[in-house]
């Protein structure tokens, strides 16, 4: 797109929204996003209805890597949902990097940004599909009972390590337990040096990404988040091709996720995964993988800390079912509680709150004309929060999921259609086993040190930590429960 049909898409551009304040114009509505972008919106949403822009005009970019972006526009709601979801031709995704995905290839610096964090991601339409049919087989059944194993493995081991009486920053604890079991399915190594090095380079990443600094000042001068991050791009490029190579040598067929890719065929052309595409591939699902599990299990300990009745009531179902031992797949189908309780959990503090696109010609939303290039976010976590969908959508109800049965459009915590998280099982699983081992063994209850605030746009995780106690399960569940403070009260119902 010329500067000229740019500059004319943006005039066209219609969707309602605030606008420009003087002096400081475009750069404080996303200041207020990255701030707290689901606060904000809502605001946006309730003054300007379910398709609303973050500036009137256009002239705002959050996630797009493309040369221009004409505006950004929030949807919600399930026809949004499935509008975007599945018209694969039109509503484009991008790698995880965003608008620093564009500065790919400037320099012998910025090369490794052509895969960092690339993945299905990177990828659209056809190429897309085909990728994603060599992927498949690493999330098979047979595969997951291979995974399932190394939960429980790894969570023992962690509960092992749990003491009793002491306060743990239980967002850390939830990241470090799968960090490790991710490393485990990944890389085939429990937290091996190659394996965590990886992890604690994408966390990093990912944080420095929400750097104001990164985003104004990309230049790669020491001292500076750019430097640093590209730093952390090379690091990753490094460990993983020596990684790559040793499998590739070794010639193995391990059952971790890493070798089946490398040994994987497509069955019509015969061809197989470049190394930049098993690079890009094994990032985003390590990043994608263990942070929105942890911040599901997170969230879901959190809730169930505030609601003893609850909670009463699933561990009388995990000790009729597993009577103290880890679950295998065929128990996990005997547990409709904790099955209900999870996606009660991610439905009220929806561990991904958003699903971004970018519209590859121009198309029409909610009545509203988008132009080509135009960057939309689809709020998963608004669209759980409509009373017409969700009676009383603020209470965390785990029993509305006896008589609710919602669509994919409806209920979308893995997305929908054909980009639906091809790891949803996987996480799915891993969520059930850790709770259902941690609950039997011990008693989790919340410590109201500082207010429990949201943070994140990619991830939503507690700003400043969540401190819980430990207890051996004594089914105090009463003690702990009230005293909350922070944001987070505004987005589910919690006792005084």
């Amino acid at each position: 797109m010329t500067t000229t049909s740019a500059a004319a898409a943006r005039s066209s551009f219609n969707v309602p929204g605030p606008r420009p304040l003087p002096l400081v114009g475009r750069a404080l509505n996303m200041l207020r996003f990255g701030q707290d972008s689901i606060g904000y919106t809502r605001q946006l949403f309730q003054e300007y209805g379910n398709v609303v822009a973050l500036c009137q005009g256009g002239g705002t970019r959050l996630y797009s890597p493309q040369p221009n972006c004409p505006a950004t526009v929030f949807a919600y709601g399930p026809e949004m949902v499935r509008q975007v979801t599945m018209q694969h031709d039109v509503y484009h995704k991008f790698p995880l990097t965003g608008p620093l995905y564009r500065f790919q290839g400037t320099s012998e610096r910025t090369k490794p940004l052509q895969h960092f964090l690339v993945g299905l991601f990177g990828v659209n339409e056809d190429h897309h599909l085909q990728q994603r049919k060599l992927m498949m087989p690493a999330f098979h059944r047979q595969r997951l009972e291979t995974y399932a194993e190394d939960m429980i493995a790894i969570t023992q081991d962690e509960l092992e390590q749990m003491r009793s009486g002491q306060v743990y920053e239980i967002s850390t604890w939830t990241r470090q337990i799968t960090l490790r079991i991710a490393t485990k399915s990944l890389f085939g190594e429990d937290i091996g040096t190659a394996g965590m090095s990886v992890g604690q380079t994408i966390q990093e990443a990912l944080r420095l990404q929400g750097d104001l600094l990164l985003q104004l000042f990309p230049i790669d001068i020491p001292g500076l988040p750019w430097h640093r991050y590209l730093n952390l791009a090379a690091q990753y490029e490094a460990g993983m091709r020596a990684l790559i190579k040793a499998k590739q040598q070794k010639g193995s067929t391990d059952p971790d996720v890493l070798s089946m890719l490398i040994q994987v065929r497509d069955e019509e052309s015969g061809s197989r995964l470049s190394e930049s595409e098993l690079l890009g591939h094994v990032g985003v699902m390590f990043a994608a993988g263990h942070e929105t599990s942890a911040n599901a299990l997170t969230w879901t300990l959190f809730l169930l800390s505030q609601h003893p009745q609850i909670i009463s009531d699933l561990l009388d179902e995990l000790d009729a079912v597993l009577h103290g031992n880890p679950p295998s797949l065929e128990k996990l189908l005997q547990l409709p509680l904790l099955e209900r309780v999870i996606k009660e959990s991610m439905r009220v503090l929806s561990p991904v709150p958003w699903n971004g696109r970018v519209t590859s010609k121009p198309t029409e939303l909610g009545g509203y004309t988008l132009p080509a290039g135009t960057e939309v976010l689809v709020s998963i976590y608004h669209t759980h929060q409509m009373p017409d969908l969700y009676p009383n959508p603020t209470a965390f109800n785990p029993s509305r999921w006896e008589t609710i049965t919602p669509n994919a459009y409806e209920y979308n915590p893995f997305s929908a259609g054909p980009r639906l998280c091809i790891g949803a099982g996987f996480a799915m699983m891993e969520i059930k086993i850790i709770l259902a081992m941690l609950l039997q063994r011990y008693r989790l209850q919340f410590v109201s040190h500082r207010p429990i605030d949201r943070t994140g746009a990619i991830v939503m995780s507690p700003k400043s930590g969540l401190p819980m106690s430990v207890h051996e399960q004594d089914r105090q569940f009463h003690q702990g429960v009230g005293g909350v403070r922070g944001n987070i009260r505004e987005m589910v119902n919690l006792p005084q």
